[in-house]
């Protein structure tokens, strides 16, 4: 999976970060200079009873029935606490589908919002609720009604109503209309009404990490036993991820290959976000750190073919892979050889831990889907060495794979339990709409960072560089709204399978919608080539936490 630029945390134990040359490898000017540390058994007593208290508060309004509503769900889902209420939230769920599938939406008594924010709940959880319920919004002669232009909550509704789409034509205008009317009326809406629009209209629920927004729904429902709960969750959300990070640091140090690979990346608290953003239920301690371990693999296989070896090196690097033998590297290079052994040590260290919790050992998945990395990565060394670059179609077929997105859910699939036999293992290789799906959204926001930054001398190749070269006279702006609309695309057949596909499990399904929802905040450049919505991440996960933040050095 293709990291974004460096980012230098100040902490010795997050990894030394270093400034580099290509695409892959630019400096940015995030910062992180504090971090959590659990403080002393009283606090962390006092917090587990009050988080105690306020979960039992809310588990008891849920018992009332005006509080059994998608209103209530979409809350719980938003303020990130809903893990603590799924049966309550599934009885809700199957109450209000049941409802809408015989006939229970009366167009003329439900606003817009009303039908809007049902149609997206039920979506999200996988119901499929049909377009057509939203019929009513449309004139004769297929145009938006006048009447809803106005109606903002209705149209911040149906904005993130649309983000479920899978390629309905009602959609297609839907987005546009609700954007372009809203932008219209931000100038003339209180602030509170302002700000609900700006973050719908930059952040779409459906496409964006709910840990990123979470501290701004925690604000709008202040005041609220929900809030409350969902500050204290917070704050133990913090503080675990705070002794992950530990965890997964010394691991890093203790592999050495920081110390011997002094150009390759060296970012333990980047690869974390990722299994960290995408395994959301507290319960999945040890699943996030041993996915964050091949995540970091990915990362620095992928800068030894950029930095560590000559074309012939690599392919003789590719074969070793292949070979799958830590006794047949002595023709490699000292600096590939420790890292092929790291990948070889490393992977049979998760593939035992799964085998001893699940019952089946996953390791023929595993060099499988590594191979394939692999020779996906000599690919593209061969086009550079070569000077032949590709066309786009092809760059991009190979990109979605040197993407690292099918090492990455291979690997969370059978650390969730997805495989437990040679039949249930199959699966994820008979289904790969989803790894597809993922690598190209990645690919895609990756390259088009590339494209915002002038100094990129295309040493690495870009989508928007090579389809610019296909078509004579394309701008880099309409290159890159191209870019834009094949990311829509790809989450429609994303919103697709997780939709009608039965055969992954609910846990799994979600964690790679979350994947996909993390690589804009990863990937999503300024004009400065910073990123400043991973920054604004890092501080909302690993800073200001009130009841467990301090400031400590690490040596």
């Amino acid at each position: 999976m293709y990291p974004p630029p460096s980012l230098p945390i100040s902490c010795s134990a997050y990894g030394d970060q270093q400034p580099y040359d290509t695409k892959r490898h630019q400096s940015s000017s995030i910062s992180s200079k504090e971090d959590f540390m659990p403080t002393d058994i009283n606090d962390k007593q006092e917090l587990s009873i009050k988080h105690s208290k306020h979960l039992e508060e809310v588990r008891n309004l849920l018992k009332e029935e005006p509080f059994q509503t998608l209103d209530m769900v979409d809350c719980l889902q938003k303020l990130c606490i809903g893990h603590h209420f799924q049966d309550e939230i599934d009885s809700i769920l199957k109450m209000s589908y049941t409802r809408i599938s015989n006939g229970g939406v009366d167009k003329n008594d439900e606003s817009l919002f009303e039908v809007a924010r049902c149609f997206r709940i039920l979506r999200q959880e996988g119901y499929y609720v049909p377009s057509d319920v939203f019929s009513f919004i449309k004139q004769d002669d297929g145009r938006f009604k006048e009447e809803i232009a106005q109606d903002v909550k209705g149209l911040v509704a149906l904005y993130e109503a649309s983000q479920l789409s899978i390629g309905e034509c009602i959609f297609e205008g839907a987005v546009e209309f609700c954007s372009d009317r809203l932008t219209e009326m931000m100038g003339f809406l209180v602030q509170d009404e302002t700000l609900m629009v700006k973050t719908t209209l930059e952040h779409p629920y459906q496409r964006t990490s709910s840990s990123f927004l979470v501290k701004k729904f925690i604000k709008h429902y202040a005041g609220t036993a929900m809030s409350q709960l969902a500050e204290l969750e917070l704050a133990k959300v913090q503080s675990a991820h705070q002794t992950e990070v530990e965890k997964i640091s010394r691991w890093w140090k203790d592999l050495g290959l920081a110390q011997e690979l002094k150009l390759a990346r060296n970012q333990p608290l980047n690869w974390y976000l990722w299994p960290m953003a995408s395994l959301i239920d507290p319960n999945l301690s040890e699943e996030r750190v041993e996915l964050t371990k091949p995540i970091a693999l990915i990362f620095i296989i992928d800068d030894i073919y950029d930095l560590y070896g000559t074309l012939d090196e690599l392919i003789v690097f590719t074969e070793a892979v292949k070979r799958w033998d830590t006794n047949s590297l002595d023709q490699l290079p000292y600096h590939q050889r420790i890292c092929i052994q790291a990948l070889y040590d490393v992977t049979h260290e998760i593939s035992d831990r799964i085998y001893k919790k699940h019952g089946f050992n996953p390791i023929a998945y595993f060099k499988n889907t590594w191979i394939t990395l692999c020779e996906a990565f000599l690919v593209e060394a061969r086009w550079f060495a070569s000077g032949n670059l590709p066309m786009a179609a092809d760059y991009l077929k190979n990109g979605i794979v040197s993407s690292g997105a099918q090492v990455v859910i291979v690997h969370m699939f059978f650390l969730l339990g997805g495989g437990t036999s040679k039949e249930t293992a199959s699966i994820i290789n008979d289904n790969q709409v989803i790894p597809t799906s993922l690598g190209k959204i990645l690919r895609l926001w990756d390259d088009l960072g590339c494209a915002k930054d002038e100094n990129q001398d295309g040493h690495d190749g870009s989508y928007v560089m090579y389809y610019m070269k296909e078509n004579e006279g394309c701008s880099i702006q309409n290159a890159c709204e191209h870019v834009m609309s094949m990311i829509s695309d790809t989450w429609k057949q994303l919103n697709k399978e997780c939709l009608f596909q039965n055969q992954f499990s609910a846990t799994f399904t979600k964690a790679c919608v979350n994947l996909a929802r993390m690589v804009p905040i990863m990937y999503n450049y300024d004009e400065n080539h910073s990123l400043p919505l991973l920054k604004e991440y890092i501080n909302s996960m690993f800073s200001g936490g009130k009841l467990t933040r301090t400031t400590y050095n690490r040596g």
